[in-house]
């Protein structure tokens, strides 16, 4: 399997009891090497715009999959289904890279089903909301940050609750795991230009987890 390595192992930044942020936990190296195996999914399942359940709304961010399963949103709710919804083809398999990355840092004895994939341009937001669509809130989400620099804001488990913010880096990885397993988070913005990586100066987001029960 092939692995993507930081130049010095990353220690976390616990944030909040169980979000770990590993910051630059992936050399400019391997996020190219990342970036080319996405741009490869991307061209067997092309990103769609995900719509709000019951308004059908469009929101800000573009959206694909990889792996056995695909998370998407659109008027008639949030699921996982097997299939890209515009293709109606299977997703693509996970790339080598993102498994390595989960073994890594995810510490849960099972592999991910999903990699949902955000792809953000300069005014793309992401409000707060929880990851609860799956069936064993014990693993954890594992988060990826490829390109622009986005202000990540995380809380509790109460949509009203306090929150705080961090600049998640191209290279950066986030677990929300154990108390922060059902943690409010959302993307607030995106700081333009702050990386060279994506070729548009946008930012991708890649969200492993697992989805069903072991």
């Amino acid at each position: 399997m092939t692995e993507v390595r930081a130049a010095e192992e990353p220690s976390p930044l616990e944030v909040q009891p169980g979000a770990l942020w590993y910051r630059g936990a992936i050399d400019r190296a391997g996020q190219e090497a990342l970036l080319a195996d996405i741009d490869r999914v991307l061209a067997e399942a092309p990103p769609f715009v995900p719509r709000m359940p019951r308004t059908g709304a469009p929101l800000s961010v573009r959206m694909s999959n990889c792996g056995p399963l695909g998370w998407i949103s659109d008027a008639a709710g949030y699921r996982y289904q097997a299939f890209h919804p515009d293709t109606r083809r299977p997703w693509p398999a996970m790339p080598d890279r993102l498994l390595a990355l989960w073994e890594r840092f995810a510490g849960y004895g099972a592999p991910p089903e999903a990699c949902l994939i955000n792809l953000y341009g300069p005014e793309a937001r992401m409000s707060l909301h929880q990851d609860r669509d799956e069936a064993d809130f014990a693993a954890p989400v594992l988060s990826i940050s490829l390109g622009a620099t986005a202000i990540f804001r995380l809380g509790g488990e109460t949509r009203r609750g306090p929150t705080r913010s961090v600049r998640l880096a191209s290279g950066d990885i986030f677990v929300l795991g154990g108390a922060s397993r059902l943690a409010f988070h959302g993307i607030d913005r995106i700081l333009a230009g702050s990386s060279t990586l994506v070729a548009d100066g946008g930012r991708i987001n890649l969200t492993l987890r697992r989805v069903t029960a072991i």
